[in-house]
């Protein structure tokens, strides 16, 4: 049995809802990993199965909380405010870890004071068999703002986070019922970078019925997510520029979908909404064109006024030569 500590250094999350027949694993790979100094909290999302039995037979080895459903993200955030740990990682509860994958991320942080957040690579598991990622899911490092847009590059399992950078940007936004990951890492990515150990110390299982990544129509909630942060106007220009064309062409497929589907009033919304944001950005960048004009202006003006300033000068000194 793992005892836990009074000062852990880190704090692993699990969010669970319905999951007792896959939990136990996530657990157990929890209780296996070969670093020890962590604390390891999983909250029932108001379970209706036998969640709660597997998570006492555990006992002192799990912080289990209890609440009434309300969705991952309500989950994740209630484990983040009750955790200790300067460090927090999560782990969904379909997915496992590798005994060293809390090593080497602490190990990370402990080489990298600067860095706020890392992830690893992984390996993905399809209805229990082994799939290659496609290249367009290939995870980058670094400011990986612009190629998150498209697609979530960021794995919840996979991540380790300094949790005062929760401060600084939120938790997830609990009004997304999916692509609250999505939602983060964009506000994340935008500032600081994502660090990446190369090296595939999750694995990650798809195919189940139950898979919130599966589910129909999440481009809407990317698409909610993407307005949200071009309002907050805590954007570079660049990355404006790059969020807005992203939310063109999200809307436009999804609009196409709700057409396709009798959805006209929908669709309608969302053409007009990729329309009013593209008329915004037109406007950033021709108030930026603006403002270099404005400047070449002021500088011809100044320039204008010193050779007028001449001229009167000469014209003043013939003046005195004549009354001379």
């Amino acid at each position: 049995m793992k005892k836990q500590t009074k000062n852990p250094k880190v704090s692993v999350i699990i969010p669970t809802y319905n999951r007792g027949w896959i939990l136990r694993e996530a657990i157990d790979s929890v209780l296996a990993q070969d670093y020890r100094d962590y604390e390891l909290i999983v909250v029932d999302d108001g379970s209706t199965d036998d969640t709660r039995q597997i998570l006492g037979s555990y006992g002192r080895d799990v912080i289990v909380l209890q609440q009434p459903n309300q969705g991952v993200s309500a989950a994740r955030n209630r484990g983040i405010a009750e955790s200790r740990a300067p460090l927090v990682a999560f782990l969904d509860s379909d997915d496992l870890w590798r005994p060293q994958k809390l090593t080497r991320q602490v190990a990370f942080f402990r080489s990298r004071p600067d860095a706020l957040i890392c992830q690893t690579e992984e390996t993905w598991l399809r209805n229990g068999v082994r799939v290659n990622p496609k290249k367009r899911h290939q995870k980058p490092a670094g400011m990986i703002f612009e190629p998150s847009l498209a697609l979530c590059l960021v794995s919840p399992s996979a991540v380790m986070i300094r949790k005062p950078l929760f401060d600084a940007v939120g938790l997830f936004d609990e009004s997304l019922p999916a692509c609250e990951d999505y939602d983060l890492w964009l506000r994340i990515s935008c500032r600081h970078p994502v660090f990446l150990i190369d090296d595939p110390l999750i694995i990650k299982r798809g195919g189940h019925a139950d898979q919130l990544s599966q589910a129909a129509g999440l481009d809407q909630y990317r698409i909610q997510s993407l307005k949200k942060l071009i309002d907050s106007e805590t954007l570079t220009a660049a990355q404006f520029g790059a969020a807005v064309q992203t939310l063109k062409e999200k809307c436009a497929i999804f609009a196409n979908g709700c057409r396709k589907r009798g959805r006209a009033d929908e669709a309608k919304y969302y053409e007009e909404l990729a329309g009013r944001y593209l008329m915004t950005g037109d406007r950033f960048l021709k108030s930026e064109v603006g403002m270099r004009k404005s400047e070449c202006g002021s500088r011809k003006s100044k320039c204008g006024s010193r050779k007028k300033d001449r001229r009167q000068t000469a014209d003043d000194r013939g003046q005195k030569a004549e009354d001379r």
